[in-house]
């Protein structure tokens, strides 16, 4: 439970900044060009608002219902649907009388500071911690698959080489590479074999639906570090410095075998073989539900791989963190094309807020937590370019028609554009949460 309002706590807060600072763009631009602002409010305040106080002619405030934030600009048609107001004669300080080039900068200067944003903050997160990965030419003891993994041809043990016949220097990008770049088949090595793993549609479908099919296989090497709170094995007598060597009497040669036996025998009692001090001990223990001991491994991953660690200084930071942004945006775009292709179900790991939570650590973490808010701000600038009516790219559609035609949609017009968008957004909301919902039963 802890984790999960951590995770909330992230996102609620990533979602705060990226909000402020999208509307703030929006601000700038109307008062740079002398459009008055009536409202900035983080958070929507239907019926009544958590806090507010005016400052000229701008009241700002605090809602209650946390679904983003808003600018109400004077003369706008938004989703306040002010219809009087739009009845009145046109005054000079109000959106609908400035010319079109001017409007439309008001309307892009939220998905540009936002933009901007996720640079500066790659920018940072590079200059304070660096960049660490680990090389796949270091992945020397192959890859361990699930069954996604399998139906699509791949056996633990594999070792990658390339996709599509390109070496892939990163072994996290490895599948983000197959998937946005459509690749058409992986080269791995396998019982000193080289293969070709064909990639379909549908390979591709199931791909998306995966969380990961790559694991790490390394040997089975399990020193108790630390204890989970209510640990089976802490429970049973097992203490820390325990090196474990057998499960039943059973010895293994990898960690994922020993993985796969625990997960055979949920809910039974185990006996576990440890060595103590260079002794031999044999302890009876009752797995959980989970079919875990519940124990940590001193043995960690630096101990077995040799990961890689680039440090930026302040002036080579910049470029590296602005080409982070740009990679960044590229691939999120090539991924929202995956929703037009049928054939690779992508709509059907469309997710809403929870899937966007679970994104973040379960335990605070700056330096996810500001690589998340990087990438969630170049998804909202993305989002809301969008030619929809209520969002900025609907608003910029209708200013790009105004620009090339000279002649201006009707205010009745754009109050029934508004309506429509408001629907569109509500449905597809309404669409990614439930999936959300339905994948938690599942």
């Amino acid at each position: 439970m802890e984790s999960v309002l951590i995770k909330a706590a992230q996102l609620i807060l990533s979602l705060s900044l990226l909000v402020v600072i999208h509307e703030l763009g929006h601000f700038l631009f109307a008062r740079l060009f002398k459009t008055r602002v009536e409202k900035f409010y983080l958070f929507f305040d239907p019926w009544f608002s958590l806090w507010k106080t005016k400052r000229g002619d701008t009241e700002y405030g605090v809602g209650w219902l946390p679904l983003g934030g808003y600018v109400k600009i004077s003369g706008m048609i938004d989703e306040s649907m002010d219809k009087e107001a739009m009845k009145q004669p046109a005054q000079p300080w109000e959106f609908r009388s400035k010319p079109a080039w001017q409007r439309l900068l008001i309307m892009v200067g939220g998905v540009t500071m936002n933009f901007i944003a996720a640079f500066l903050i790659y920018v940072g997160v590079l200059y304070a911690w660096g960049e660490e990965y680990l090389p796949t030419s270091s992945v020397k003891y192959g890859v361990v698959v699930d069954e996604t993994g399998e139906k699509l041809g791949f056996r633990n043990g594999d070792k990658i080489l390339s996709v599509d016949h390109q070496a892939v220097e990163n072994f996290a990008k490895i599948v983000p590479t197959i998937v946005l770049d459509k690749a058409t088949s992986v080269q791995v090595e396998r019982d000193g074999q080289q293969l070709d793993i064909p990639i379909s549609n549908e390979s591709l479908a199931l791909l998306l639906k995966s969380k990961a099919i790559f694991g790490l296989r390394y040997p089975f090497r399990f020193t108790i570090g630390d204890f989970a709170k209510d640990s089976p094995g802490k429970a049973a007598g097992l203490q820390k410095g325990d090196e474990i060597a057998t499960i039943d009497g059973q010895h293994f040669s990898w960690h994922d075998e020993f993985q796969k036996v625990l997960a055979a025998r949920k809910g039974q009692q185990i006996t576990v073989g440890v060595l103590r001090s260079g002794e031999p001990l044999e302890i009876p223990v009752q797995l959980g539900e989970d079919g875990m001991i519940g124990i940590s491994n001193s043995v960690s991953f630096n101990d077995l791989f040799e990961f890689k660690t680039i440090r930026y200084g302040l002036f080579q930071s910049i470029p590296a963190g602005i080409a982070r942004g740009v990679e960044t945006t590229a691939n999120y775009l090539k991924q929202f094309k995956l929703f037009f292709m049928p054939e690779t179900k992508a709509y059907e790991s469309l997710g809403g807020f929870i899937t966007i939570g679970s994104i973040f650590p379960g335990t605070w973490d700056w330096h996810a937590f500001w690589n998340m808010t990087a990438f969630i701000s170049i998804i909202l600038a993305i989002m809301n370019l969008l030619p929809i009516p209520a969002l900025d790219g609907g608003h910029v559609m209708f200013l790009m028609f105004e620009l090339v035609t000279r002649r201006k949609p009707s205010e009745k017009f754009m109050e029934y554009a508004q309506m429509t968008g408001m629907i569109l957004l509500l449905a597809l909301v309404l669409y990614a949460n439930a999936n959300d919902i339905l994948k938690l039963f599942r």
